[in-house]
């Protein structure tokens, strides 16, 4: 296979000193790779040095079969647009000449825009919803609003590549999807290249065709999301004692409340979710059952507890563990009923409830999932 971009034996770092060593990195044209991984861990130092803003210590770094380190700068613009965290500070210039600035690998020695230039940088703006701060002062912008400048000045470049430090980092929920959504756009119907780093695991793993996992000396992973995120690799990746990563859902889970469970929830069909949340956040330790393997209420209850009573999908559940569920269930002092509707298959959960009435164990019926009301201690 041909890959556009590469990086063969690539050592990068700091006055001669090598930070990370040993970066391969393949990539097809069009797709998105973001590099992931705990503050200071490099990702920034990989970023400058493959567009050349640091000097590669070791190593080397192809785009379409050529080797970087041979172009002139104006080729490595025309080619490759940057959006780094780094902040400029144009002085009296508005914003639409802030985006003109990307158009200088294409103009003439004087910098004279031509009608195709002019039309470039409207585009850009109009891109990235920017039209309306066309002639404000670049220095008045909020950071997001920066943020959408510089990322306009990249488009306005035309590049093969772009790469982006943290792109998001500034930026509300809103304009993080629509960031993030104009990076595919131009990845799948332009197929320029995207490489990127971000913090927001989740996202990374909805936009990116591959995921660089960096931490240390070496790189921890490279190749799809889904291959490279199994169980436990983030919490490895992050050093995460008290936490946990839900790969299902994309989203880091708090630690568990410790100790012997004082509550029960009869529960499943994701009415279970609100309930343990709002336990977890009083630090109650519970239980919780009977949960078919499948169930979303079964993916987070096993982040937050370690009683959960699981029976196989699709299967009637058995009286073998009803009397698992049965046996936490009386030593607790709270029983919540979350709400979820019975069935054939749940059927026993149903005597869960009828079981704690009879040894006059309280118990709080969530109705509405909506509305959790829990045990407090």
């Amino acid at each position: 296979m041909d890959y556009y971009f590469k990086t063969e034996n690539l050592a990068v770092g700091y006055g001669g000193n090598i930070l990370i060593h040993d970066i391969n990195v393949k990539l097809e044209k069009g797709k998105i790779l973001t590099l992931i991984g705990p503050n200071g861990a490099g990702k920034s130092t990989i970023l400058k040095s493959i567009t050349r803003q640091l000097e590669t210590i070791r190593g080397t770094v192809y785009i379409n079969a050529q080797e970087v380190a041979l172009w002139s700068p104006k080729d490595m613009a025309k080619q490759v647009a940057v959006v780094l965290t780094d902040r400029i500070r144009p002085e009296l210039m508005t914003c639409v000449e802030v985006v003109a600035m990307g158009r200088y690998p294409y103009t003439n020695l004087f910098g004279k825009l031509t009608d195709k230039d002019i039309e470039a940088v409207h585009e850009a703006l109009e891109r990235v919803h920017a039209l309306d701060l066309a002639e404000q002062d670049f220095a008045t912008l909020s950071d997001g609003q920066r943020q959408r400048i510089m990322l306009a000045r990249a488009i306005c470049q035309e590049p093969e590549i772009i790469v982006l430090d943290e792109p998001t980092a500034y930026l509300d929920i809103r304009h993080k999807i629509e960031l993030l959504d104009i990076l595919r756009e131009m990845s799948q119907k332009k197929h320029i290249t995207v490489i990127m780093s971000l913090h927001e695991i989740d996202l990374a793993m909805k936009i990116s065709d591959y995921l660089l996992c960096v931490k240390g000396d070496t790189i921890e992973a490279f190749g799809p999301p889904d291959v490279i995120l199994k169980s436990h690799t983030i919490e490895h990746l992050y050093g995460l004692d008290n936490g946990s990563y839900n790969l299902l859902f994309g989203s880091v889970e708090l630690a568990k409340p410790q100790g012997p469970p004082k509550v029960f929830v009869v529960a499943g069909g994701g009415y279970g979710i609100p309930c343990y949340r709002a336990l977890q956040k009083q630090e109650v330790p519970f239980a919780t059952g009977i949960l078919f393997e499948n169930d979303v209420d079964c993916q987070v209850a096993k982040e937050l507890s370690d009683h959960v009573i699981v029976a196989p999908a699709f299967e009637t559940i058995t009286e073998a563990q009803f009397r698992e569920a049965s046996e936490i269930l009386l030593k607790c002092d709270v029983v919540i009923d979350a709400g979820t509707p019975v069935g054939t298959f749940n059927q026993l959960n149903s005597r869960l409830l009828q079981l704690a009435e009879a040894k006059k164990i309280p118990v709080h019926h969530n109705k509405n999932k909506q509305e959790v009301q829990v045990w407090k201690p």
